[in-house]
């Protein structure tokens, strides 16, 4: 009896997540969830709570925050408190030799990867406080944090991911992005693009990895009150409710929720290649956010 309830308690107990940029919002709440399922989690970035990442200057004047939120090391014992296992590795994902030393080391340790979570995302280092503007007035930096800082971030750790994966002939890859159901993020084309090129990327890893019953699909949360945003609007979790302004928001442990439930989901393979948004996946799994609303899907 105490092992059932555990099992429904814990349904990824003894499994092995990989959560990239989890010092903060998305990746943050990915890992936590995942670890309150039961899960040994890796959370992965570069802020420890020694040494914040140097390249979130812009974005922290705009928001009038001192220091960075979040750390590695915070989000991991977030994920232990919560019944999980939380491993915090120091890793920049745009460097290949220290991505292939963090799969390398989680192979070593845990005999096993099932899960890999791509969430580690350059563009809020290039944000200028304006989303919306002609492609012609944002500056060209943001390709270069978008592409190169967070597109080929997803590529490379895929790719270290992925033999582990087909050689035990098992596992999910996650992408998170940004979807609405194929129409165009206006007012920021760079942002268009990078999530459509994240969106196809889960599409065709999925393609080659279903022959190995590896499954590789893309999830899109709506508006996240993360950390940047909260402080844009001048409130904290706690609240929120003040600022009508986001109403419409959900919180990142709601995206948590779904990637539990898809790596929890023995027919998850059936999935692979899609884009599924969090409001889609609550309605079919039957979970809500922590304030226990199921938020209607984000449409621009």
């Amino acid at each position: 009896m105490h092992a059932e309830r555990e099992s429904n308690d814990r349904p990824l107990k003894g499994r092995v997540a990989v959560v990239t940029g989890a010092s903060r919002g998305a990746g943050r709440g990915i890992a936590v969830e995942l670890g309150a399922a039961g899960a040994t989690v890796y959370v992965t970035g570069r802020s420890t709570r020694e040494q914040p990442a140097t390249t979130y200057g812009q974005l922290l004047a705009l928001s009038e925050l001192e220091v960075l939120p979040g750390s590695i090391d915070e989000t991991a014992d977030e994920v232990t408190r919560l019944g999980g296992r939380g491993m915090a590795m120091r890793c920049d994902h745009t460097q290949e030799d220290e991505v292939k030393q963090l799969f390398a080391q989680v192979q070593r340790e845990q005999g096993r990867i099932d899960l890999l979570v791509n969430n580690a995302w350059g563009g809020h280092e290039t944000f200028t406080g304006v989303f919306e503007a002609p492609f012609w007035e944002h500056p060209l930096s943001n390709w270069d944090s978008m592409f190169d800082r967070g597109v080929r971030n997803h590529l490379l750790a895929s790719r270290c991911a992925a033999p582990i994966m087909v050689a035990q002939q098992g596992g999910l890859i996650v992408t998170t992005t940004f979807w609405d159901r194929g129409n165009y993020l206006r007012g920021n084309l760079f942002y268009d693009l990078a999530k459509s090129a994240m969106t196809r990327l889960a599409f065709g890893m999925a393609q080659e990895l279903r022959p190995h019953g590896v499954a590789s699909l893309a999830v899109s949360p709506g508006w996240m009150r993360t950390e940047f945003v909260l402080a844009g609007h001048k409130t904290d979790e706690a609240h929120w409710h003040e600022r009508p302004a986001l109403a419409r928001t959900e919180s990142p442990r709601y995206l948590g929720r779904a990637v539990a439930a898809l790596a929890g989901d023995s027919r998850v393979l059936e999935k692979s290649g899609g884009v599924h948004r969090v409001a889609d996946l609550a309605r079919e799994y039957g979970f809500t956010d922590i304030d226990g609303r199921q938020v209607e899907a984000f449409e621009m």
